[in-house]
């Protein structure tokens, strides 16, 4: 990955007439792009908008085929500077439904992420024709990621996305393993106002993380056929919430079809955690929970229950005393994922340092997403042994995946992966954990270096809670690693602040039962504080200063 940094306005013009066409257009002054990838895809697919292979055509009931071409669930991503952004497309089907707006059955959505990993909305201007427009203007004039999300009940007949001032990037597939739901019309959107409040891009949102819809309105019935397509995606987890569509079956039947999809499912991924779903106003939850005990006493792992009365919905909750309106989605939402939180191992707290988050700080320099997913690509290639977490004083440092700085390679440890990236702060760390950076492989020895980037924005106690959060969730999934909590190494601009809080690192790194290192006093002058002629900024070591890190850390790291 090296010098690897955001694409230039002309990289990015040869990377999108490579990856997506673009097309001049005289008459409006806008340049047009087709996207290159398609967010939600599980399965590689014959029509570009499609949900399920070509193949199941001849496998799935025809009705499952048909809403399979609908665009439930996906989006593209992509980046851009440009200050004006239209999205123009054509759909194959009605644009309305009796019970869901144009806005929602066929239009788009358009979100961002900002520099601090905090999603926006960006409401659009839109005109629905034989050809549907969206024009969103005043944007960030900044390189920004965005995320449009694509029509819940139509089929896409084709789209492009046009700017004046700059080019689109689209952004690559991500990496990270998907959650996989199989469902109805509930799942599918109904009735969602846009799409991106529909309850499944919700949960996308707050769970950052790829989710593949397969909801089929009227027609999530645990059809073998289709359970059977789940399996060949390697899923986080595989979401059954089929309950509403065979709630009118005899309770046997019920049974049965439950017990038939995760056995199903068990056959070809033995480990990948199931989630059954109730619902409120049906009479399937018994002959439901009935499977989930049976499954249990047969010695069934990782399966489990969402209860109805967790979805939170009220009187106000729905359209038509069935589907949710707004409100019901996004209690759908947030209680699907207070028990993905649980089934994943990922708590949330209620201050930044333990809200798990993205972060684009430093896009002039380096790609955060691309180096995640370098990362991930290594790990798999050739795991670590030995792993050290951190934030620009380590990414900057040497090994690999190196960065695009390097001011002391000569000295960084032997073997050590180098998993700093720059401007991290705790709560962007905690997010790389929870998104699969230290999952598939046993280490040897972890290495924690962060907290310095929070100095300024939280204080001692926040920190605290953040790197509590952080050690708990690493020892979650490197049981067996010596884990290994350093102090916040010393800076010229805050010597006291970080010697009094290194005190409360120490005391953390006892009460959480890992090791506690100091390598900051080699930084040290010796009435203990920082040498300046150890950095190049006060903050960041030198050559020297980084040799002298390294002596420190090498007996830790054998």
């Amino acid at each position: 990955m090296k010098n690897s940094r955001i694409p230039t306005l002309a990289m990015i013009a040869i990377i999108s007439l490579i990856c997506g066409t673009a097309y001049a257009q005289q008459d409006t002054g806008y340049h047009w792009y087709t996207p290159a990838w398609i967010e939600g895809q599980g399965f590689p697919v014959a029509g570009k908008y499609d949900r399920l292979p070509a193949r199941a055509e001849k496998t799935v009931p025809p009705k499952v085929w048909s809403l399979s071409r609908m665009s439930a669930g996906l989006s593209l991503r992509f980046r851009t500077s440009a200050p004006d952004i239209m999205v123009r497309y054509v759909v194959s089907g009605k644009q309305e439904m009796p019970h869901m707006p144009a806005t929602g059955a066929s239009g788009v959505d358009l979100y961002s992420i900002d520099p601090n990993g905090e999603w926006k909305w960006s409401a659009g201007k839109y005109s629905f024709g034989d050809t549907i427009t969206y024009r969103f203007s005043g944007m960030s004039k900044d390189v920004g990621e965005y995320r449009l999300y694509l029509p819940l009940y139509n089929t896409v007949q084709w789209l492009e996305i046009g700017t004046k001032a700059d080019s689109i990037h689209f952004l690559p597939l991500r990496l990270e393993q998907p959650i996989v739901i199989y469902g109805t019309s509930i799942a599918q959107g109904a009735c969602a106002s846009r799409p991106g409040l529909a309850w499944a891009n919700q949960l996308e949102r707050i769970m950052d993380r790829p989710l593949v819809n397969l909801g089929f309105a009227g027609n999530g019935k645990l059809d073998p056929p289709v359970t059977e397509l789940l399996t060949d995606i390697d899923a986080k987890v595989y979401v059954l919430d089929c309950l509403p569509n065979i709630s009118g079956l005899p309770a046997a039947e019920i049974t049965e079809k439950v017990l038939t999809a995760v056995k199903q499912i068990r056959k070809m991924k033995p480990a990948t955690p199931i989630l059954l779903v109730e619902h409120a106003r049906i009479s399937g939850n018994a002959a439901q929970e009935a499977a989930y005990e049976q499954l249990l006493l047969h010695g069934e792992k990782q399966l489990y229950l969402l209860p109805a009365a967790q979805l939170g919905l009220d009187l106000e909750s729905t359209v038509d005393g069935t589907h949710p309106n707004d409100i019901g989605m996004q209690q759908y939402a947030k209680g699907y994922a207070q028990v993905l939180r649980q089934i994943f191992n990922e708590p949330v707290g209620n201050i930044n340092t333990t809200i798990p988050c993205r972060q684009y700080r430093e896009l002039v320099r380096y790609d955060w997403d691309l180096r995640h997913y370098t990362q991930l690509r290594m790990n798999k290639k050739e795991a670590p042994k030995v792993a050290i977490i951190g934030n620009s004083i380590t990414h900057f440092w040497g090994g690999q995946p190196a960065g695009p700085i390097a001011r002391g390679t000569d000295s960084w440890p032997a073997g050590a992966r180098n998993m700093g990236f720059g401007w991290d702060r705790i709560e962007n760390v905690l997010w790389r954990v929870y998104h699969d950076e230290l999952d598939g492989f046993e280490a040897k020895k972890i290495l924690i270096m962060i907290g310095t980037n929070n100095l300024q924005m939280n204080n001692d106690a926040e920190i605290i809670a953040g790197l509590q959060q952080l050690v708990l969730a690493i020892k979650a999934r490197q049981a067996k690693a010596d884990i290994l909590l350093a102090g916040i190494l010393p800076r010229v601009d805050m010597a006291e602040r970080v010697a009094k809080i290194n005190k409360s690192i120490l005391q953390l790194a006892g009460s959480t039962q890992v090791q506690f290192i100091n390598p900051g006093q080699v930084l040290l002058k010796a009435d203990q504080t920082p040498d300046s002629t150890l950095y190049t900024d006060g903050l960041h070591p030198n050559n020297t200063g980084y040799s002298k890190l390294a002596t420190y850390l090498q007996p830790y790291l054998k």
